[in-house]
């Protein structure tokens, strides 16, 4: 296994999916949009690449791969429109805490469905990552009134999640990277925009700036950040990039505090010290293996 390439693919990745949060609030429209306009964007410059240079391996994939991968992208879609939907009826902090907790979700999934063993540090790096995670929102963190709903919704958003990192593991051993991605965000995009388009959000009339910052998520977070992860599934569980991922939350709030002015607490400090910790023991158990 190409160890040190996949660490510096999941560093790079947790720090470029890291400023997701921040572009998001620097855009001036919906997050449905956003999240339709970062899809879509991602679809339309992979589909000519991978048409192009991979189309034998396009025509090579079984019924049942298609099938597979379809699932997959939905599953990506899904996670988008709950998570996306959970912010509006509750807090920022309460949706991130729950949708971050995908790495317990996998791990079961993992044991449960795969019939596969995890190595004890594995069980320690989840159990430190989430925890610090909770740490992090814990501040705001709501769990009365509407906000219950958008509570569901945000751990409905981590098991969508969790699926898809499982399914991606699977096809990941006999895909190839970019006719998987295609794929997967061509149908993730596809299940996003038709969600805004149901709820009647419009694509147009916004300033150029928004336009722009909708177009670098599309090329950052989602074609280097989410590509990186999803290359790194052929060597490493599914378990330890949802450890891996669970960075973001960190890598945002220090992007945060340089950009947008927002102070760390004294529990969000300690919070990513611990989800820092989980992500190394996670990656051991690999080093081990």
């Amino acid at each position: 296994m190409p160890y040190v390439r996949v660490i510096l693919a999941l560093i790079a990745s947790v720090a470029i999916i890291s400023s997701a949060s921040i572009l998001i609030k620097l855009a001036d429209a919906p997050v449905l949009v956003i999240a339709a306009y970062r899809l879509g964007i991602a679809a339309l410059i992979l589909a000519p690449l991978t048409l192009t240079l991979r189309r034998d391996h396009l025509t090579a994939l079984s019924s049942r791969d298609w099938l597979i991968a379809a699932v997959a992208g939905s599953f990506l879609g899904l996670h988008f429109i709950a998570w996306i939907a959970s912010l509006e009826y509750t807090s920022v902090a309460s949706s991130v805490v729950l949708v971050t907790i995908n790495p317990i979700f996998v791990g079961l999934g993992m044991v449960v469905i795969f019939r596969e063993r995890l190595h004890p540090l594995l069980v320690w790096g989840i159990a430190l990552s989430v925890t610090g995670g909770i740490l992090i929102g814990y501040s705001d963190f709501q769990v009365e009134g509407q906000a219950l709903y958008g509570d569901a919704l945000a751990l409905l958003g981590a098991v969508f999640h969790s699926g898809y990192l499982l399914l991606g593991q699977r096809l990941r051993q006999r895909l190839d990277l970019l006719p998987y991605i295609t794929v997967v965000y061509g149908m993730a995009a596809l299940l996003v925009l038709i969600s805004a388009l149901v709820t009647q959000q419009s694509f147009t009339g916004y300033a150029p700036a928004t336009y722009l910052v909708m177009l670098l998520l599309a090329l950052g977070p989602q074609l280097l950040g989410h590509t990186a992860y999803n290359w790194t599934l052929r060597y490493v569980s599914a378990a330890v990039v949802a450890v891996a991922i669970l960075g973001e939350p960190v890598g945002a709030s220090i992007l945060a505090y340089f950009i947008l002015d927002e102070h760390l607490t004294l529990l969000q400090v300690g919070g990513g010290a611990l989800v820092l910790l989980g992500i190394y023991l996670a990656l051991r158990t690999q080093r081990r293996e």
